[in-house]
């Protein structure tokens, strides 16, 4: 035989080695690609895990970083005439009593916005103790000091155990206001139980009259990741007050560590039923904003004004979603001559 030939033979017989290897290392790369997935598996489950059905601060550090930058918030607002914790079905609740300059028979109630608790209202307090004396809430299952210790699954849930703060307070019904988040929380409130709620003034709320837009919803993503620098966190915050810088603020440094540090357990908030709102009976007084990010103004003012039946709406053009920071005076003007109205 020949040299050609028994190259031939040769290569032949190599063939199924070849092939051999081939297939084995496509088992390894897909052993290997396997292996990478599990663990990819694995670590996304870790990283979406629910170690608590409540709210929670991420360990002792978290919770004493938030806690200082809430004391020096604190600190701009008047000294409360009494500090409540009140029990409820799902945990304790913060409460702040002040003791306002007029003798209106019926306080208002503040409810803040997302992760900022009762000092977001340091600057309206001296205006709206003109109008009569004030409780500030801390939001159950947010972070301030309030503590969760059940979990909030439903709207009903979140309607009920504010109900239950009102009811261990002296007055036996509130002008309750709330700001973003803290207007939906008492939007929803009316709507579930309108026992207590004598009035009701919403201050930009949102998931209320039109959802949140998805621009915003995006980038609020990276602004949600605790482990990510402390600049997306301002960045957001600052994209929500209308580009205003947010370092060194001390209300915007203690939201900022209640992002970082507090992880909520709270259910999405659902938008509120246009049937609903429109059978509110309470006189409704909606401050929009006209720069605001976190909803749609224009459908958010058609719907108010379409709906509420005993509704009174305004729009302040130049506000952003900072509105209660950026218009303390004026909103505590327009929400004392909506109450002397009704």
């Amino acid at each position: 035989m020949d040299d050609a030939g028994q190259n031939g033979q040769d290569v032949e017989a190599a063939q199924p080695t070849v092939r051999t290897d081939r297939k084995r290392r496509r088992l390894q790369a897909l052993k290997i690609t396997g292996a990478v997935v599990a663990v990819a598996v694995v670590a996304l489950a870790f990283a979406l895990r629910k170690p608590s059905p409540v709210g929670h601060w991420s360990g002792a550090e978290g919770r004493t970083d938030f806690m200082a930058a809430y004391d020096k918030a604190m600190a701009a607002m008047p000294r409360p005439a009494e500090t409540i914790d009140a029990r409820t079905d799902f945990g304790f609740v913060r409460v702040y009593r002040y003791e306002g300059a007029s003798g209106r028979a019926e306080p208002l109630v503040l409810l803040p916005g997302r992760a900022s608790a009762s000092p977001v209202w340091a600057d309206n307090l001296p205006h709206l103790l003109k109008i009569g004396d004030v409780y500030t809430i801390d939001l159950l299952g947010e972070p301030g000091k309030s503590v969760q210790e059940a979990p909030i699954t439903s709207d009903t849930d979140q309607a009920a155990w504010l109900d239950q703060v009102l009811a261990q307070l002296q007055e036996e019904s509130f002008h309750v206001v709330g700001l973003s988040i803290g207007g939906w929380t008492a939007a929803n409130l009316a709507v579930h139980r309108p026992q207590r709620v004598t009035t009701l003034t919403l201050l930009d709320p949102v998931y209320t009259f039109s959802n949140i837009p998805i621009g915003t919803a995006i980038r609020a993503i990276p602004a949600s990741v605790p482990w990510l620098p402390k600049s997306w966190r301002d960045s957001f915050n600052s994209y929500t007050a209308g580009g205003a810088p947010v370092e060194d603020v001390p209300v915007a440094d203690m939201i900022e560590s209640g992002m970082k540090n507090y992880t909520l357990r709270l259910p999405q908030p659902a938008l509120i039923d246009e049937k609903a709102l429109g059978g509110l009976a309470m006189p409704v007084l909606t401050i929009l904003a006209g720069e605001s990010v976190m909803h749609d103004v224009g459908t958010s003012r058609k719907v108010a004004e379409r709906v509420l039946r005993n509704g009174t709406v305004k729009v302040y053009p130049n506000a952003s979603h900072a509105i209660n920071g950026e218009h303390p005076a004026e909103t505590a003007a327009d929400i004392a001559a909506f109450l002397d109205a009704g």
